[in-house]
């Protein structure tokens, strides 16, 4: 996949099986973004097996099955819905459909792996949340930027073996390449796609409560603007907000569809993380005018100043842990109540949002 584009970046890592293919066969539904092709490529490098694809757009379907030959190409979703093998449904539909899709799959005793964002309406993780209460089944959300990132990976067992001390605050910076004429229609409309901080704003938050410890959150300020795309009307290319953690912890997040040309990839990610005792600075895409590789870490504190080059060092242990979570009915790889905090406190950043005139 492009590494210019962001909506069609699907890191690979080195298979790491936790099962047998037949322990654990998973579907994909519903194509509309390229992130399916990620959240694939991890559950199969863990040992999944991928049985089944079904989209209503054939054009989606072959070329999905160009990447994944392996998967059948299913008549309907109730085909998938009604296989007794499938264990999970991974989906990457419009955002506004994926909270339906998932309750149509937990309805049919399966959990489900959606992109995130994984609602875009504080009433759909209403229904989430009673459903997965109802059942004991689990809606796992694809929040890739600290997921699907070796750096932040390493960085999480650091924080966990206290190099840092207690984190005191995280800063997030995730720009994105817009690539407007490739984008398909509801990329364009808010009341599909959510609002940049509901959509790639997940990531940040979710990072967040993640490296910081936070069970819950309050967001103290919220703004988002259209600066740079006037033919968009619907289309917030800038978002950001700031939050404090039941903890004392503090966060600062900006988002932004601003990415220039001459960059040389989709994104400059970055995630700075302050501790009591010293401070780590992710470069997860590019390390800009120095090397194109992402996966850079920077790691200062009491011993002196490090720096770790991590692509395919770390791999990606998500898939595993979901993977096992799946069959176990444990909390390994994420826990419920996060996947749906980090969903809970986006929404609300977005809900509240001071509209900045561009």
């Amino acid at each position: 996949m492009p590494h210019n584009d962001g909506m069609n970046y699907a890191p690979k890592g080195k298979p790491n099986p936790v099962v047998k293919a037949v322990e654990f066969r998973f579907a994909a539904v519903a194509l509309d973004h390229g992130h399916i092709y990620g959240m694939c490529n991890g559950l199969i490098e863990a040992g999944a097996e991928l049985k089944w694809v079904y989209d209503p757009d054939p054009a989606k379907v072959d070329a999905f099955c160009k990447t994944f030959p392996q998967a059948r190409v299913a008549s309907s979703e109730e085909e998938i819905f009604t296989d007794p093998e499938v264990r999970l449904v991974a989906s990457a539909a419009v955002p506004s459909e994926r909270c339906a899709l998932g309750m149509r799959v937990l309805s049919h005793n399966k959990d489900y792996f959606t992109d995130k964002a994984p609602f875009t309406t504080l009433e759909q993780l209403r229904q989430a949340r009673a459903k997965t209460a109802e059942t004991g089944l689990k809606y796992a959300v694809y929040y890739s930027e600290r997921l699907h990132v070796e750096s932040a990976v390493f960085a999480g067992q650091l924080i966990q073996e206290g190099a840092i001390g207690r984190v005191v605050q995280v800063i997030g910076l995730g720009p994105h390449r817009l690539n407007a004429p490739s984008r398909p229609e509801w990329f364009f409309q808010k009341e599909r796609y959510g609002g940049i901080l509901c959509d790639i704003g997940s990531h940040q938050i979710e990072q967040f409560l993640f490296f910081a410890g936070c069970k819950d959150a309050k967001v103290v300020q919220s703004k988002v603007a259209n600066y740079n795309a006037p033919m968009y009307p619907e289309l917030e290319d800038f978002g950001d907000a700031t939050l404090i953690g039941d903890n004392g912890a503090t966060h600062y997040f900006r988002v932004d569809w601003l990415t220039p040309e001459g960059l040389g990839t989709w994104g400059d990610g970055r995630t700075l993380i302050l501790g009591t005792d010293g401070y780590i600075e992710l470069r997860k895409y590019i390390d800009i005018a120095r090397d194109p590789r992402g996966d850079h870490l920077y790691l200062v504190n009491k011993e002196g100043e490090r720096h770790f080059s991590l692509a395919g060092k770390m791999g990606y242990p998500f898939f595993g842990q979901l993977i096992l979570d799946c069959l176990n009915r444990t909390e390994h790889a994420m826990t419920q109540e996060h996947a749906f905090k980090a969903a809970e406190l986006c929404l609300l950043a977005q809900q509240q949002a001071v509209v900045v005139s561009g």
